[in-house]
């Protein structure tokens, strides 16, 4: 037997990451303008630095609170308060070593090997791999895409739901299409998962880049304290944090026990210096969402209506996210097409078949970047498309 072979099958069976494939190939690119990964082009603020620089100072690099030390709950309960007009106790909330953690400890604590979780299509394809690494089936359901934008058929994910069934993964507004749920949508998938005893896993990382109102509408919004709902969210985004790993999970407090289990088998807890940078994040970082947001509505606005103006993109301006996904005429192959892209245009895109079934025509631009170099990203993009 090879030592490949030796191995265990969910670790075989892990697909290579089709984002990180086309990274990988250009990433040393000179004059390439990287449009590829889910991150802006800023680092984090100072301030968020200091705190952890401080914390280091100060000698705080022991072991710590496994569920998150009391200072960041409790910053993580003002957050929801502000934003989301739900004053939820810090016992509601668990500090994990980043966004994809989260997303890993909700499928382990409501999946067990066998079960199927939905998921909406297309999709940031790290759930369904995690999903299925921990012996579950990932299940989608493809959102519509008509006349340049993307919406959800509820009978769709209704037809999905078998007995195996066990959980719904609601990424809203959607990575990497924009999708943004509307409250009738929240109350339509509600009433499924309490018709059919679900969990709901909300990944609702996006929330305060909705194009459209103050935030887009959240599970918060129509849940009862009795419905089984974990929301999972990430720094990563609001505060340009992707490189520190932190995020948390949301979820009733009678579930502590099992989630502070999860994380000590894990990781045993996120490093108190990084927690600390995230305290100043939650209590002294909203500016700092509202300069993210402006540059990224600013060059959504520059990106999409020059691929627009092109005439061969059927794509229109998303409703929330940090993404245009955008489908060119004659393109029917995007990992073949975000190649020659890099090759011919200077421009790195994720292709859009790495986001699962409905995206395989499509190809994902983030456009959190300086909107002078998204208007080179724009230039670029236009005229590779014209030459089609």
């Amino acid at each position: 037997m090879s030592l490949l072979e030796s191995l265990s099958p969910q670790s075989l069976a892990a697909p290579e990451s089709g984002i990180v494939e086309i990274v990988n190939y250009a990433r040393t690119r000179d004059n390439l303008i990287p449009l590829w990964v889910g991150e802006g082009d800023s680092p984090t603020p100072q301030f968020i630095a200091d705190a952890a620089i401080g914390s280091l100072n100060a000698g705080q690099t022991f072991y710590t609170y496994q569920r998150g030390i009391p200072e960041l709950r409790r910053a993580l309960s003002d957050y929801y308060a502000r934003h989301f007009n739900k004053r939820l106790p810090a016992e509601h909330f668990y500090v994990v070593g980043s966004g994809m953690q989260a997303i890993k400890l909700a499928i382990e604590a409501v999946v067990k090997p066998g079960d199927e979780a939905i998921y909406l299509s297309p999709a940031w394809p790290n759930f369904a791999a995690a999903l299925e690494i921990s012996g579950g089936k990932a299940v989608p359901a493809v959102l519509n895409f008509v006349d340049g934008t993307w919406s959800i058929d509820i009978a769709k994910v209704e037809k999905a739901i078998t007995a195996k069934t066990r959980a719904l993964f609601i990424n809203t507004p959607s990575n990497p299409c924009g999708w943004t749920a509307t409250r009738a949508d929240l109350e339509a998938l509600l009433t499924l998962a309490r018709a059919h005893d679900l969990w709901i896993i909300a990944d609702e990382i996006y929330a305060l880049y909705s194009f459209s109102a103050a935030r887009a509408p959240s599970f918060l919004d129509v849940m009862t304290e009795s419905d089984k709902i974990l929301f999972v969210n990430s720094f990563s985004k609001n505060w340009s944090m992707t490189g520190w790993r932190i995020g948390w999970i949301v979820a009733p407090p009678e579930t502590g026990q099992v989630f502070e289990n999860l994380v000590q088998y894990a990781t045993s807890g996120v490093a108190e210096f990084i927690q600390r940078g995230g305290v100043a994040a939650l209590d002294e970082g909203d500016h700092i969402i509202k300069a993210n947001f402006e540059k990224a509505r600013m060059s959504r606005d520059i990106l999409c209506e020059a691929l627009i103006a092109t005439n061969r993109v059927a794509t229109l301006k998303p409703d929330g996210a940090l993404y245009t996904f955008l489908k060119i005429d004659g393109v029917t192959d995007s990992k073949k097409a975000a190649f020659d892209i890099v090759d011919k245009a200077g421009v790195g895109l994720a292709p859009g078949a790495a986001f699962g079934p409905g995206g395989e025509s499509f190809l994902r631009a983030c456009f959190l970047r300086d909107p002078s170099i998204i208007s080179q990203a724009a230039d670029r993009l236009s005229t590779y498309i014209r030459s089609l």
